[in-house]
This record gives C-alpha cells, sequence and structure tokens, in this order.
C-alpha cells in the first residue's frame, strides 16, 4: 500500500508530465514553422506550401479541436468554443483559397477573392465568442457600462488607427469602392476584435481560466498579425511563407492546444480544482480602463491639432462619441455609487441593530489584545458598561487559570489557515461587575488583523452540568459516592499505592433490622433512619477517607494510609470498624418514634495486583460471613470466605430445580403429650437429598434459599405435601393434625385463588383442627391488624393457630396480647436451659402458668433428655417434641407409630428408685418409637435429623 501522501507527490508528478509533454510538442512546432520561414524553407515553392497551406494546416487542427471539446462540455461555454471552431475554419478556408491560386494554379491572388470572404467571417465569430466567455452583468446599469466600456476601448482604438493608417488607406486612389470597403474592414473587426479581448480580460470568467486565457493570447496574437499586415510597409513586401506567417501559425496552434489546457491543469494539480482565493483581488487598472481609452482619443486629436495636420471627421466624431460615453458612463456610476453607498448605510445600520440589541456580547480585539469595542449587551451579561471594558487588555479579565489556554487557543486559531479553520470556540471565566466570575462561551472569527468574540452567559449550563455529573456519582437521598463513585476511588487508591504509603482497606456494612424498620415504621422512617446513618458514618471517620452508599441498606468505606506493621494495621482499621458499628448502632429518632439497627461489618485489606472489583468483592464476603455469624459483628476476609461462597452459589442454584426433579422430600415428627404418651400431632418438615447423594438439613437449604422466590416456592411446596399426606392418613384412619411453620409475611401473601389456604382445605376436604399453623416468632411481621384479621378468618375454618419460638424475644410477647393464638411453642434453646438452670426453670414455670391462665397449649420442642422432659412436666406442659420421643419420621414408619399408640415415658429416677426400673425406650431396628440412626453423638437436635435412605 502507498502512502497517501507518496501517492498524491505520484499522482501531480505524473500529471505536470502529461502537461509538459504537449507545451512541448506545440512549442517545437511553433519554433520549427519560425525557423524554416526564417530562412525561406529552402526553396521558394515550399515557402509558398507552408505559407498557404502550412496555416490552413494549422487553422484547420484549431477549428478540429475547439469542435471535439464543444462535443464534450456543456453549459455556456460550450457555443463560444463552437464559434472558435467556426473562425478558425473560416482561416483554414481563406488560406486554402491562397494556396489554391499560388500553389496550385501558379497565378497571382486577386484582389477580390473568396480568401477576403472568408478571413472577414472570422472576426464575427471570434468577437461573438469572446462576449460568451466573459460574465455578464447582473443588472440593466452593468450591461450599460459594458457596451460603454467596449466602445470606449473601440473608439479609442479606431481613433488611433485612423490617425496613423487607416486614414491614407481611405484616401487610396485607383480603387474601386468594393477593395476600399474591404482594406478598411480588416483592421475594423481587428480593433472590434481587440476590443473584445480587453473587455474579456477585465471580466472573464472564473470557469476553466485557463483554456479562457490561452484563447484570448491566441486571438491577441492573431489580432498582432494583422495589425502588422496592414501596415503599407510590410505589406508591399509580403509573400507566402515569411516571418510574418509564423505568428499566425503559432495563434492557431494555441487556439488548438486552449480548450484542453485547464484539464491539463487539473491533471498537472494531482485531479484537485485550483483552490480559489477566499477573496478576489481589486484590480484598479479595471476601473482606468475607459479614462485611458478616452485619453487616448484626446490625445490623437491633440496630436494631429499640434501637428499642424487638420483634424479629420471620423476622427473628430469618434472622439466626441467617445467623451460622450465617459460621460454617460460617469453618470451611471455616479447614480450606481449613490445607491451602493444607500444599501451599505441601510446594511450599516441593519448590522448596527443587530450588534446592540443582540443578547451575546460581541467584543473586537486588536492583534495586542486591547478591546476596540464592546456591544452594550455587555451590562447585562457581564453586569459592566461597555465604556468599561473598550480600550482594556481582553486577558486582563480572564480567570487565571484559564488565561494560558485561552491564549494558546488563540495563537493557534491565528496560525491555522482562514479556508480551513474560519472560526473556533473558547470558554473560559470572565470577571463580572461584582468582582465574581461568570463561566462565558465564546465563538472567535477573523475580522481584519484582530479578532470578533461573540460571547455569551453559560454559567447556569456549567452548574446544570456540574450538577448532573454530581447525582451520577452520588445517592440522591444521603448525598454520599454511590458505587461507581466508589470503585473509582477504590481503583486511584489501589494505582497510588506506593511502598511507604500505608495500607489501603475497604469496609463493607450492612444495617441489621433494617427491614424490620421499614415494615413497621414505614418507609419514609426508613429513608430517613439512611440519612442518620448516613451522617455518622461520615462523622466517624477520617477526612481523607470515603464513605459511600452501595444501594438499600448497604454502605461501604475506604480507609487509605494507616501505617505500622501488618498486626497493627489490621488492628487500627478494625478500631475504625468497631467505631462505626458502635455509631450505627445507637437508638434513631425518626418522626417520634425511637428504632434501633445493628451492623454487620466485613474488612478486606488491599494485596498486590488485587483489582478494585476483588476487593470490594472480598469485604463483600466478609461482610456476609458477619451476618451469618450472628449479625452486629466484624469480620475480616479470608480465603476460605471465597470457597464457601462458592459452595453456597452452587447450592443455591441446586436448589432452583431441586423441587422440579423430586430430590425433596416430607418428614413428619411427632408432638407426644407428656401426661399419657399419645401423639398429640406431627409436625412436617422438609429434608433435601440431592442427586449426589449429599443430604443437607434445613440450616443449610434455607440458607441457601435466601431470596424470597425460592422461599416461597419451597414453603408452598411443604404446605400441599403436608395437607396431601394428612387428608390420606384421615382417611386410613389415623386422624393426627399436622403442624406446618409459616412466617406471617408468607401467610398474608396475594396468592392466586386455587393455591389459597382455603382453597388447599377444600380441595382435600380436610376437617376442622387438622391442621396447624406454627407463626415464626421472628423476621418482619406484617400490620397486626391485618395479621388479626387473616388468623380470625382461618381459626373460623378450623385451623389452628401456634405462636412459635415462645421466649425468643419481646415479639412474641406483643403477638400473645393482640393475636388469636391456641397453642405456644416453648423456644428449644430455653427449653435446654430449663434442665440445668434454676433462673431458666423459673422463667419456663412463669410462661406455662400464663398460658394456663389464658387456656392455651403448650408444646416444648427440641425435648432431647428424659430430665428435659421431666421438668418440663412438673412445671406444667402438656406436650414436647424431639429426639426423647422420636426424630422425624417417613411415611411408613409414622403409621407404625401411629398405630402401636404412645410412646413410653421417661420416669423419675427417685420413684423408680422405690419401686420397679422404668421400662428402656424400645430400641433396635424396627421399632416405631425408635430414634433415627444418626452420625456423630448419639443426641443431636431435631433439625439435624437425617433422611431415610431411599
Amino acid at each position: 500500500m502507498v502512502p497517501r501522501g507518496a501517492g498524491g507527490a505520484g499522482a501531480a508528478e505524473q500529471g505536470s508530465r502529461s502537461v509538459l509533454l504537449p507545451q512541448f510538442l506545440l512549442a517545437a512546432l511553433c519554433g520549427g514553422y519560425a525557423v524554416g520561414a526564417s530562412l525561406g524553407w529552402g526553396s521558394p515553392a515550399t515557402a509558398l506550401f507552408m505559407g498557404d497551406f502550412g496555416l490552413a494546416a494549422g487553422a484547420l487542427a484549431a477549428a478540429v479541436s475547439c469542435l471535439l471539446y464543444a462535443r464534450t462540455v456543456s453549459g455556456p461555454s460550450r457555443p463560444a468554443w463552437l464559434l472558435f471552431a467556426l473562425s478558425s475554419a473560416m482561416l483554414a478556408l481563406g488560406n486554402g483559397v491562397w494556396g489554391w491560386y499560388e500553389v496550385v494554379l501558379d497565378e497571382p491572388v486577386p484582389g477580390t477573392s473568396p480568401a477576403d470572404w472568408a478571413f472577414l467571417c472570422f472576426g464575427p465569430s471570434a468577437i461573438a465568442g469572446l462576449l460568451l466567455l466573459a460574465k455578464r452583468p447582473v443588472t440593466r446599469a452593468g450591461w450599460v457600462c459594458l457596451l460603454l466600456d467596449t466602445w470606449l476601448v473601440a473608439g479609442s482604438l479606431l481613433t488611433l488607427c485612423w490617425s496613423l493608417a487607416l486614414s491614407h488607406t481611405a484616401d487610396r486612389t485607383g480603387e474601386g469602392p468594393l477593395r476600399q470597403a474591404l482594406a478598411l474592414s480588416y483592421p475594423l473587426l481587428d480593433i472590434a476584435l481587440v476590443s473584445a479581448v480587453l473587455a474579456l480580460t477585465f471580466r472573464r470568467s472564473s470557469v476553466n481560466r485557463a483554456a479562457v486565457n490561452t484563447a484570448v493570447a491566441a486571438l491577441g496574437l492573431t489580432v498582432l498579425c494583422d495589425a502588422l499586415f496592414t501596415s503599407p510597409a510590410l505589406r508591399e513586401s509580403y509573400r507566402s511563407g515569411q516571418i510574418l506567417d509564423a505568428g499566425w501559425f503559432a495563434a492557431s496552434l494555441l487556439l488548438a492546444y486552449a480548450p484542453w489546457a485547464g484539464r491539463r491543469a487539473q491533471t498537472a494539480s494531482g485531479g484537485r480544482p485550483a483552490r480559489r482565493p477566499a477573496r478576489p483581488a481589486a484590480r484598479p487598472f479595471t476601473a482606468l480602463v475607459p479614462y485611458l481609452a478616452a485619453a487616448v482619443c484626446v490625445l490623437s486629436i491633440l496630436h494631429a491639432s499640434l501637428t499642424g495636420r487638420p483634424v479629420d471627421a471620423v476622427v473628430l466624431s469618434t472622439g466626441c462619441a467617445v467623451v460622450l460615453a465617459l460621460v454617460v458612463r460617469q453618470a451611471i456610476m455616479l447614480l450606481e455609487n449613490i445607491a451602493l453607498t444607500n444599501e451599505l448605510a441601510r446594511k450599516e445600520n441593519h448590522f448596527r441593530s443587530l450588534v446592540q440589541g443582540s443578547s451575546d456580547v460581541i467584543m473586537m480585539a486588536s492583534p495586542s489584545g486591547t478591546l476596540r469595542y464592546v456591544s452594550p449587551a455587555s451590562r447585562g451579561v457581564y453586569g459592566r458598561p461597555a465604556e468599561e471594558l473598550i480600550g482594556t487588555d481582553l486577558a486582563a479579565h480572564i480567570h487565571p487559570e484559564d488565561r494560558g489556554g485561552v491564549l494558546h487557543e488563540v495563537r493557534r486559531f491565528l496560525a491555522a489557515p482562514p479556508e480551513t479553520e474560519p472560526a473556533t470556540r473558547i470558554e473560559c471565566r470572565f470577571r463580572d461587575g461584582s468582582g465574581g466570575w461568570l463561566h462565558i462561551e465564546s465563538t472567535v472569527n477573523r475580522y481584519r488583523s484582530g479578532l470578533i468574540f461573540n460571547s455569551r452567559d453559560v454559567t447556569e449550563r456549567v452548574r446544570l452540568q456540574a450538577q448532573l455529573q454530581h447525582n451520577a456519582s452520588h445517592d440522591p437521598l444521603t448525598d454520599l459516592p454511590n458505587r461507581s463513585l466508589f470503585t473509582e476511588r477504590v481503583g486511584r487508591a489501589l494505582d497510588g499505592r506506593r511502598g511507604g504509603d500505608g495500607c489501603v482497606a475497604v469496609l463493607f456494612i450492612d444495617l441489621d433490622g433494617f427491614k424490620a424498620v421499614n415494615d413497621t415504621v414505614g418507609h419514609q422512617a426508613g429513608d430517613e433512619l439512611l440519612v442518620h446513618a448516613a451522617r455518622r458514618l461520615t462523622e466517624s471517620v477520617r477526612a481523607e477517607d470515603t464513605v459511600a452508599r452501595l444501594g438499600g441498606d448497604e454502605f461501604a468505606a475506604l480507609v487509605r494510609g494507616v501505617a505500622g506493621d501488618r498486626a497493627t494495621r489490621e488492628r487500627q482499621v478494625r478500631e475504625v470498624a468497631d467505631r462505626l458499628r458502635t455509631a450505627l448502632s445507637r437508638p434513631y429518632r425518626v418522626f417520634g418514634t425511637e428504632v434501633r439497627v445493628a451492623a454487620s461489618i466485613g474488612i478486606a485489606f488491599a494485596e498486590p495486583g488485587l483489582a478494585p472489583g476483588d476487593l470490594m468483592r472480598n469485604a463483600d464476603l466478609a461482610m456476609y460471613r458477619a451476618k451469618s455469624a450472628g449479625k452486629g459483628r466484624v469480620e475480616t476476609y479470608a480465603p476460605h470466605m471465597q470457597a464457601e461462597a462458592v459452595r453456597r452459589a452452587e447450592l443455591a442454584d441446586r436448589l432452583r430445580t431441586a423441587l422440579h426433579a423430586g430430590e425433596f422430600t416430607l418428614l413428619h415428627q411427632p408432638v407426644v403429650d407428656l401426661a399419657t404418651g399419645q401423639v398429640h400431632s406431627v409436625e412436617a418438615q422438609a429434608r433435601w437429598r440431592s442427586s449426589r447423594g449429599i443430604l443437607f438439613t434445613p440450616a443449610e437449604f434455607l440458607q441457601a434459599a435466601e431470596d424470597t422466590d425460592r422461599t416461597a416456592e419451597l414453603s408452598q411446596w411443604v404446605l400441599e405435601k403436608a395437607v396431601e399426606h394428612t387428608a390420606r392418613r384421615h382417611r386410613a384412619g389415623c386422624p393426627v393434625p399436622v403442624a406446618v411453620r409459616m412466617s406471617p409475611r408468607r401467610l398474608m401473601e396475594r396468592r392466586p385463588p386455587e393455591r389459597t389456604l382455603e382453597a388447599l382445605l377444600a380441595r382435600h376436604r380436610l376437617p376442622p383442627g387438622a391442621l396447624v399453623l406454627y407463626l415464626a416468632g421472628t423476621g418482619p411481621r406484617p400490620d397486626p391488624e391485618d395479621l388479626q384479621r387473616r388468623l380470625t378468618a382461618l381459626r373460623r375454618l378450623g385451623v389452628r393457630i401456634a405462636l412459635d419460638g415462645f421466649g425468643d424475644g419481646h415479639a412474641t410477647m406483643s403477638a400473645l396480647r393482640s393475636l388469636p393464638v391456641d397453642v405456644l411453642r416453648l423456644d428449644s434453646g430455653l427449653v435446654a436451659e430449663a434442665a440445668e438452670s434454676v433462673r431458666a426453670r423459673t422463667i419456663v414455670a412463669g410462661m406455662l402458668r400464663i398460658a394456663a391462665d389464658l387456656g392455651l397449649q403448650t408444646v416444648a420442642e427440641g425435648v432431647d433428655l428424659p430430665e428435659q422432659a421431666l421438668a418440663l412436666r412438673a412445671m406444667g406442659c402438656t406436650h414436647g417434641q424431639g429426639m426423647v420421643f422420636s426424630g422425624p419420621l417417613d411415611e411408613h414408619r409414622l403409621r407404625s407409630s401411629l398405630t402401636r399408640g404412645a410412646y413410653p415415658l421417661p420416669r423419675d429416677p427417685l420413684a423408680a428408685g422405690r419401686t420397679a426400673p422404668a421400662a428402656p425406650l424400645p430400641v433396635g431396628p424396627g421399632g416405631g418409637a425408635e430414634p433415627e440412626p444418626l452420625p456423630g453423638p448419639s443426641v443431636r437436635p431435631n433439625r439435624e435429623t437425617s433422611v431415610p435412605p431411599t
């Protein structure tokens, strides 16, 4: 591939060669003819032949060339080249007639011959062609001036020529009138042709200028040779083939080359049209031509008078006509100048009105930067009158920080070519009348040797752009940096970190319990809490640190420049995290209500080669570990957290398809009457054995099903399967109620009619009292009144309501006070402490008395030891559920247990010593009350019971 510059140079070089070759051939032919004519061509016969037929051949070549070119072009220039072809053909015909007489017939040319008429036809066609190539005037006055200028030139030439030679030609006697007319017609036509040439020289069109110039030169050379031939001294001694014929021959060849000169000039410039000047140069000589012509007439008349010769009537009348034409032309020009002056004044007033009425400030500055003109709009834009700015230095009003850039742009603009860069744009700060700074946008144009500034105030636009940019990088609620800006600053901190700069750490912060604030107090209160939390975070970090809100209730902090060894840096960053956690955990006062939230914080330290996204991901993993470890904690990232996150993600992906793949199964754990050992009800529990054979406990797969869709789908599956199995057991003669855990929020969700709890009970025809709903005691609750109405409607259908996790927080006591409840389930943690702690036993006994006073049944969950069952029964608890009786059972083992009737109850060891030893719990394969075989310790919480192999 040839570079563009090299290709252009090659094209230009090739084009110049294509131009030089025809020019060289033209010069060689003209020079050869001139040399041959000066040497007499070697013989009189050859001289006659070249003087006649040689000239005819040259004129014929010009005619053919102009004709061919006229066929290839269109537009107003085509008729002109056809006329040039006709004039050249007339020359060829005339010279051919001369050759016929002198060469073929070998006799002198008659005084009046067809050659004379052919030569006479040359002038009018050439004059018409020249006028067609002239620039046409656009006004009537222009046409009149063009005709007057042509007459002025023609009249002056006629006066001069008549005084010098034509008067003698007209006075010659012995010749007939026709011969005298022919003798005068040649110089008169030449005078007209010269006038047309001069008119075209000063008024020629810009189209194909090289071709027009060449044609004008050819016709001018022809006129010169005709003038020489007309002189008596040369005419008497003229013979064909002499040196004068070389001029005519050269003129014909120039006219033949003329139409193609423009195309070859364009080829020489590499195919690019010649660049026209932006502004045509003034031509004073053009305006002086009419006056010079009149001066020639006057001088010729004065010359005749001073020499004592009588003034010829032709000269006198022609001179008077020229002077009269000059007067008329001057009057027309005077009127036209008056009209132009009025038009200029009108346009100037119009321009002044536009400038003074414009809302933009227009300023003109000299090359040195001094303001020469300032429009009145400066008072409204800058707050400064124009008189105060005129004469001052423009740079003195520009902000020092912008001054260098403005001067550099102005110098660059002035050095650039005007045709490639006519204007430029500059934006800077300009001092206003109050001493402040305005953002000004200026369009700069050249004006003579100075500059014009068209300036407008864009301060509001700049402020809006800055505000939009700020909004794009900041949180609209807290005005803290958002995730994109925080990521950018983390990247800059990592890129600019050097060995002695200290460590870079990222803290991810999540508000624990924020969702409960939204659900209980309202979203507006939640937004107000976020604003207070953002303020506390900003006040708790250093000025060089960055606090951002990433979305929802998640915040982040970037801590930089902590010095010391690794242990010291980690300790200091952890102190910052503890300070943030403490600040966020203080009570908030929002809309007259005091609310509390905690904060889980994850810390990640920058390592060499760690990208910003990886550092933020590590902090997020550490924060997730803090939430899963109990919330309200600070955790530092460790590499194993990434593996755990990958495992949770894989588990969540498999969970999405586990329900549809049939990997879930439903187990039931009996709830036993502590007085009789009878099975009072069963609790439905889901277990997941994956396709890989891995058993997941509820704690594991429920943690993986964190998103609402998966949790809701799993909860709906458990409810439908539990109701379906219970209906089958009722039809089989085992009418034991089933208990299903369900969150209040899930209970209040709007579902399709066919998936509602009422439709499910009707579809399976479950009798009243066969379904017990365990309301979870943790998590956000819906509006208490709405929940109360919903539970009341379910109780009318026979659904019993149990309050789960009783004793684990104040929310349970509040629910007990307001909700219609049938059963209380004691929390497993409180049950485990009741057998060992007197304080816990006292608390449990008090709760059981409250339940008895309210007429509620009580169920203790997590009863895994005999002494726990004994203690609970002694305190008045009515029912128990745990490994001391049975673990979760599949459908077959459950029906076997229900068929046997009751589970043996634990006995008091002291009572057993006084009577008989207590019967042991059945163990061994197939026992109805046999606990499920478990790996590890002999007793585990019921939520971790394994699934029997399928």
